[in-house]
């Protein structure tokens, strides 16, 4: 873990498997971290009551990361996803599109949070931002790539007139290697925990248990958390 000196973070937080690891990740390192999420308007707006439970199970878990667990924050961003709408937000078919890009693609998802991330941790004192962003294992999004980051980052230095660190540490990860994170950071109650509260599911499907969490099993998001957890399983 960083020294008491570290300056505090703040982490994205979906409700997901990603965020979930990444939350545990910045306990672990932050002396104290809040976490913020964003309603988008997006149809697998689950996720966003798993969030709550989430948090709650990783203080249950350790009496340390109990202590640096900040306050939460809910941010409503539904005119933006009114304006970016994709197969997220409405009732379009997932697909791939001729350009190449799924049709779950927000456009500029990523930055519009990390700029509004940008401006709570201004105010609330916190320096770091943590997202749980990867270009390994992803469906494609180009927002999600660390050089888009890198530039964001730059971004909001320029527009803040400080640093605001982006820290992205599932970025060169596979989702094997994710599962993977999350029990060495937690074992096998933080990997449960994991299984059963996040939400990662495009549909926002929580009627059926597989053996990699909930969720509808044929959308890119099921798909790739599916094969990440077999991956591990057979130890990759």
């Amino acid at each position: 873990m960083k020294s008491d000196s570290t300056p505090c973070a703040l982490i994205l937080f979906s409700g997901g498997q990603d965020s979930a690891t990444t939350l545990a990740w910045a306990l672990d390192r932050y002396p104290r971290v809040e976490t913020v999420g964003f309603d988008y308007g997006q149809r697998h707006d689950v996720e966003l009551q798993a969030r709550s439970r989430v948090r709650t199970a990783l203080a249950d878990l350790n009496s340390g990361w109990a202590r640096r667990m900040g306050p939460d924050h809910l941010i409503d961003l539904n005119g933006y996803g009114a304006v970016a709408e994709s197969a997220l937000t409405s009732e379009v078919k997932i697909e791939w599109q001729e350009n190449g890009l799924p049709s779950t693609f927000v456009p500029g998802r990523n930055l519009v949070f990390l700029t509004v991330a940008s401006a709570l941790a201004y105010r609330r004192g916190l320096r770091d931002l943590v997202g749980g962003m990867c270009e390994t294992d992803y469906s494609g999004y180009p927002d999600c790539r660390r050089r888009t980051i890198d530039a964001a980052q730059k971004m909001l230095a320029l527009g803040l007139d400080r640093d605001m660190p982006i820290e992205t540490p599932l970025m060169q990860l596979t989702k094997a290697r994710t599962w993977a994170l999350a029990d060495e950071l937690g074992g096998k109650a933080l990997v449960d925990v994991i299984l059963e509260e996040t939400h990662t599911c495009y549909r926002g499907d929580r009627t059926q248990r597989h053996d990699w969490g909930y969720g509808c099993a044929t959308c890119p998001a099921c798909e790739l958390r599916a094969a990440g957890w077999q991956d591990w399983q057979a130890g990759a």
